[in-house]
């Protein structure tokens, strides 16, 4: 049977949550009552309706004000903030303001650089404004008001629920980022992380760093800090989207790049494969086995690699020879990965964990790499 017998549940991002909120909220401020459900348009034209999960009407310092909550539902996406309860607080601002954005409880404010918002603004991402603007603009118009109007958007526990996010590294502080580019979470997308991988390299170039790092997990991630010492904004967690990595940063070049991951998907890199996940491709025994023999491995030792259960077992191999497959591995990866990146100012450096994140094998762009600390 298939890994998945019937299509997967599409959801909603953040950013249309949010817009649903608002658009609700400023029907209520406006006077009328909180339309339940309330329907949103998307960039491309859909209509959701979605349920109000809390309403609430008060006074504040600027007037009245209203705030809609609606619980975001990422159908069968591995989303953070699913079922997170996504608010949107609306108050009139001055006259000829427009629409103004906030940051509400657990949305967080940018602090650095490179991302397509300005330092100090909220993280309500520039698709979510729009969406936002346009939803409260409507419910202006048919109250006959103007949409001077502020909107303040937050997420219940958000702060909490970032620390399982990138934003920190990305510099995005307090909370979560209001996100979304279409409105609709696609299950198991691989968008959201090139994305956020787009971004890392965003803020490194604006912060005018030279060396970034980009790594497969936490081990290796490890084991390239205890090399160079690297700060946050200089580590990409690219997971397996390697071919991602190295298409972005052809076009928006960084002077020195470290790729860092295990034996297994950089075997898988070597090879000329961009996309590293075990499920999409699998560790090839006979092209291993190749390698050894470039090595001068003999007949005995490649049968061995050929019937091998895993990658690490050929390693091991491997070193009980004395040859340095995992050196050989690493160059290998290195010109794919220089391949890919064409005449980019990009010098590349290939460093190959271990299981315990050990570096056990490394290359370097001839010439252009300084040594290690």
């Amino acid at each position: 049977m298939p890994e998945h017998a019937t299509p997967l549940r599409r959801g909603w991002t953040t950013g249309t949550c949010a817009t649903a909120a608002a658009r609700a909220a400023a029907a209520a401020l406006f006077g009328g009552e909180f339309p339940d459900p309330v329907t949103v348009t998307l960039p491309g034209g859909q209509t959701p309706a979605f349920a109000l999960a809390v309403t609430e009407r008060g006074e504040g310092p600027d007037g009245p004000w209203a705030m809609v909550g609606v619980v975001k539902d990422a159908g069968d996406d591995p989303d953070v903030t699913h079922g997170a309860l996504v608010r949107a607080r609306v108050w009139r601002g001055a006259p000829g303001s427009g629409v103004t954005f906030r940051a509400g409880p657990g949305v967080g404010t940018v602090t650095l650089p490179g991302l397509p918002l300005a330092v100090g603004e909220p993280a309500i991402n520039p698709v979510p404004r729009s969406m936002i603007a346009q939803a409260v603009g409507e419910a202006a118009a048919e109250a006959g008001q103007p949409a001077d109007l502020v909107v303040e958007v937050g997420v219940e526990n958000g702060e909490k629920l970032a620390k399982r996010t990138m934003n920190g590294r990305l510099g995005i502080l307090g909370g979560l980022s209001i996100l979304g580019t279409t409105g609709i979470v696609v299950p198991y997308s691989c968008a959201a992380w090139i994305a956020s991988i787009q971004r890392g390299i965003d803020v490194a170039r604006a912060a005018g760093l030279t060396h970034v790092a980009a790594c497969t997990g936490d081990l290796s991630e490890k084991a390239v800090v205890a090399r160079y010492g690297l700060s946050e904004q200089a580590l990409i967690d690219m997971g397996d989207f390697v071919g991602g990595t190295l298409k972005y940063l052809r076009r928006h070049p960084i002077p020195r790049l470290t790729l860092c991951g295990g034996f297994a998907k950089f075997g898988k890199l070597a090879r000329g494969l961009m996309d590293l996940h075990s499920k999409r491709n699998s560790v090839d025994f006979e092209w291993l086995a190749g390698r050894l023999a470039d090595l001068g491995a003999g007949p005995d030792l490649i049968a061995q690699a050929r019937g091998a259960n895993t990658a690490a077992q050929v390693l091991g191999l491997a070193d009980a020879a004395g040859l340095r497959l995992a050196d050989h591995v690493a160059e290998l990866a290195r010109r794919a990965a220089q391949d890919v990146l064409e005449d980019a100012p990009v010098a590349v450096e290939v460093l190959v964990t271990d299981r315990q994140g050990r570096i056990v094998g490394e290359a370097h762009s001839p010439n252009s790499w300084p040594s290690p600390r």
